[in-house]
């Protein structure tokens, strides 16, 4: 076989993935309704583990083979004890990748009305859970900072062996982080850009 064949046989036909994916995760965006009002579910990360104490929602790594949106409702019936059963599946947004090669897909998920009648947090992950009115999010803006990811380069990078001087302008990354404050609770960061990316319009 030709080396082109080689290389057809393994690129013709297939998904395209991630190039630089080095973990495959998705989380549950889980939608409920509460006083007659949407609402959407949050936890708060239990100590101890990483990024405790801080604001998500239910998910984490997909197994061997898992779909994103298996992966998913597993996570959420693991973390808080709701079944599969009782979450309808409303679709997937945007996903991302972070800076350190996890590639993050938001499922979208709409619970029972008795879904709550199973939740049983998980300790060892979850310190609490705590919904706010979908409304909120849709006539609040959240505030938006930014921050700069800078190249670190090596000094043993070949500047000379690949042409370029030592002081070239690697490129430089913008990251954007919105912070709703809602009573006590503060959502931000990825979980911030997950809803901001589903309220926006297309």
């Amino acid at each position: 076989m030709r080396e082109i064949d080689a290389i057809a046989a393994r690129c013709g036909g297939r998904d395209p993935e991630w190039m630089d994916e080095k973990r495959r995760c998705a989380v549950l965006v889980p939608f409920l309704e509460r006083d007659g009002e949407m609402h959407v579910l949050f936890e708060r990360r239990a100590g101890g583990i990483h990024q405790g104490g801080e604001t998500c929602f239910p998910g984490g790594g997909a197994e061997p083979g898992e779909s994103d949106t298996a992966c998913a409702l597993r996570e959420t019936e693991e973390e808080l004890g709701i079944p599969q059963s009782e979450i309808q599946v409303l679709g997937r947004s945007d996903f991302l990748l972070t800076p350190a090669g996890v590639r993050l897909q938001p499922v979208l998920g709409l619970l029972s009305p008795r879904a709550t009648d199973f939740l049983s947090p998980s300790p060892a992950e979850v310190a609490e859970v705590f919904t706010v009115p979908l409304r909120f999010f849709q006539e609040t803006e959240p505030e938006v900072y930014a921050y700069t990811q800078e190249p670190v380069v090596q000094p043993d990078f070949p500047f000379d062996a690949v042409g370029v001087p030592r002081d070239y302008r690697f490129a430089r990354g913008r990251v954007e982080v919105p912070v709703w404050h809602y009573g006590t609770h503060v959502i931000w960061g990825i979980t911030a850009r997950i809803l901001r990316s589903i309220l926006r319009p297309r």
